[in-house]
């Protein structure tokens, strides 16, 4: 697996790479500039969404537009409009913003809060449903990051990156309950992570400069190498979802670009938010 740069403009804090099937385009975001971007690889042109405040992800939303973390809480933005519609951090300590996130098939939006100074345990995890009602999950989180589901959405895989570990939990498809957490492999800093058909948990290293692919037993079982210290996330892409995309960080040596490689397996389609308000 032999990874490219994308001809893209480097990224302070890149982050959440997302694939939307309806368009054949990848979303990515630039956390701290306040940037959503979407790439065509077709013809790799890209465009850039400012939303004007932090934002963590950037997720396809039924009926349109685009569902987002950002500083505030979960947003919707359709027709250059944002509107917020769960202000999760304003409950919160000061200073927190939203992080990484992802939908299950039923179009729930699950994204974790963090502090910007890393204060350990003062953030959250949070569910955003598609009625836009907003429930706290998990408490206690310090950095709130990576979440995904195995092919049968019957376990959620999450990451809280000081705990130097990615759990897992019992869940249930059909009411979003989270349940009985437990370890599912120790990884140093893991950060952002994916899915694939088989079962693999693809996780990206913050500080590790690489990605692991961890088979379903937790089991290491393959580690690509990434040209930067700060890997923060990886997804599927492609109309095959057998291109893997990885996100990066700069350092201030190294780090910011969008990379990818073909890969021999293929992952999981990403899932959009489903909001039910007009």
């Amino acid at each position: 697996m032999r990874l490219e740069a994308v001809p893209v403009p480097r990224a302070r804090l890149g982050e959440g790479p997302r694939w939307d099937a309806d368009t054949g385009t990848l979303l990515w975001v630039d956390i701290p500039a306040g940037l959503v971007h979407r790439l065509d690889p077709a013809g790799d042109e890209q465009e850039t969404i400012d939303v004007g405040r932090p934002v963590g992800v950037a997720v396809p939303r039924v009926p349109g537009g685009l569902a987002l973390a950002v500083s505030d809480g979960f947003a919707v933005l359709d027709g250059g409009k944002l509107e917020v519609v769960a202000a999760v951090t304003a409950a919160e300590r000061p200073g927190n913003r939203m992080n990484d996130g992802a939908c299950d098939r039923a179009g729930r939006f699950f994204a974790g809060t963090k502090a910007e100074d890393d204060t350990p345990g003062a953030g959250n995890l949070y569910r955003l449903d598609p009625d836009r009602g907003c429930e706290r999950v998990v408490e206690g989180v310090t950095i709130s990051n990576g979440i995904g589901w195995s092919p049968d959405e019957r376990l959620l895989y999450y990451v809280d990156t000081p705990a130097n570990r990615v759990d897992v939990f019992d869940y249930d498809p059909a009411t979003g309950g989270m349940a009985d957490r437990r370890t599912f492999a120790e990884l140093p800093q893991p950060d952002g992570l994916t899915v694939d058909s088989a079962g693999h948990v693809w996780v990206a290293l913050w500080g590790g400069g690489a990605v692991v692919r961890l088979r379903p037993d937790g089991g290491h079982d393959l580690t690509v190498e990434v040209p930067a210290t700060n890997v923060t996330s990886c997804a599927f892409g492609g109309p095959d979802l057998d291109v893997l995309y990885v996100t990066t960080a700069w350092d201030g040596r190294t780090g910011g670009e969008l990379w990818r490689c073909r890969t021999s397996g293929t992952g999981l389609p990403a899932n959009p938010y489903r909001d039910l308000s007009p």
